[in-house]
């Protein structure tokens, strides 16, 4: 469903891409717009882009490349990788089980689905799908795909991410990070992980800028060297590969030059954990705990039917008959007089 945002006076914490980009990216997309450029991502600025992650990363040996968006970036990292025959293991929260429209069914590969509270999946829950099939009346199992942060907002700790990595490679897996919201996730009060530290842990991961600041973007980073070969084959029979990548090159590069990528993403968070922290003094309780820039209130419906004239939020689940969880997204941009304007409202409740 369309929804058009017509009335100035409401404010939206639906999602953190409802903001165009960050002024630095625009004002270096118009300083460079007459420049003529290599095409297909072999232009200077991607190549600037791609230079400057692999110092933050702090390993010369992997193998970015651009595309334009998060579904794009795991429906290709997904279907290029797997055989016809194996599949992927994703918690039931998971982007690519809910929010994707069957794009990973619709490449011929099924996913295993875990139940899970937080979003997050454990080496137990890996072990359950490999024990469960068995020969090939069945598909193998063969990747692994994680969130962080999570769909629920949930950040995964150095302790988790290693103990999945050692269970992947002990079992022949494929560990994939979708880091649409990556940069939230780095820049939480709970997170004890670095680039480097994830970089090095799994096989294959994105950055994610779309919803980070960017116009539009994400970087997938290949760490495995089994998994390089022929990858930009598949970009363009996916149609990935842009003709003007500098667009994708120019927005990296802006964003990590001077860490403008981790300073936005504080921002985000920090609007979240006022706006969680005072909704927690008001006797609210949380769907999952606020570790980044998505928080999940439970409210009275009273109270959500109150807010909904000023505030746009997606209503995420049903309690009780009374409560229903809400989810509120704050991001790069997000004014704080919105956040004292909405947790204003909420005490004059």
């Amino acid at each position: 469903m369309l929804n058009i945002q017509e009335n100035e006076k409401v404010y939206s914490f639906k999602n953190d891409y409802s903001e165009g980009t960050h002024n630095n990216i625009l004002e270096a997309l118009l300083k460079t717009n007459l420049e003529q450029q290599d095409g297909y991502g072999y232009d200077i600025y991607s190549k600037k882009a791609i230079d400057i992650l692999k110092k933050v990363i702090q390993d010369e040996e992997v193998d970015i490349h651009f595309v334009s968006g998060g579904t794009q970036a795991n429906m290709i990292v997904i279907s290029s990788l797997l055989k016809p025959h194996e599949s992927v293991i994703a918690a039931i929260q998971g982007h690519i089980n809910v929010h994707e429209a069957g794009a990973i069914e619709a490449t011929g590969h099924k996913i295993n689905i875990v139940e899970t509270k937080d979003g997050k999946l454990t080496p137990k829950d890996i072990k359950v799908v490999i024990e469960s099939h068995t020969d090939e009346h069945m598909v193998r199992p063969k990747m692994v795909f994680i969130s962080n942060s999570t769909e629920i907002g949930t950040v995964y700790t150095k302790k988790e991410l290693e103990e999945l990595s050692i269970s992947c490679k002990t079992n022949g897996l494929i560990l994939y990070m979708d880091g649409a919201r990556l940069g939230s996730a780095l820049c939480s009060k709970n997170n004890n992980l670095s680039l480097p530290k994830i970089s090095k842990m799994v096989d294959v991961f994105y950055i994610g800028g779309t919803k980070n600041g960017a116009l539009l973007g994400e970087a997938i980073v290949i760490n495995n060297p089994m998994l390089k070969q022929d990858f930009r084959f598949f970009l363009k029979q996916k149609g990935a590969l842009l003709a003007k990548g500098r667009i994708l090159g120019i927005q990296f590069y802006e964003l990590f030059k001077d860490e403008l990528y981790f300073k936005l993403a504080k921002h985000a968070n920090e609007m979240a954990d006022k706006l969680g922290g005072e909704i927690g003094k008001q006797g609210y309780q949380f769907l999952t705990p606020c570790e980044s820039n998505q928080i999940f209130p439970i409210l009275p419906n009273s109270v959500i039917e109150k807010l909904s004239p000023k505030y746009l939020f997606y209503i995420w689940c049903k309690i009780d008959d009374n409560n229903s969880a809400i989810r509120l997204v704050t991001s790069w941009a997000t004014k704080e007089e919105a956040v004292d304007g909405f947790i204003n409202d909420m005490k004059g409740l």
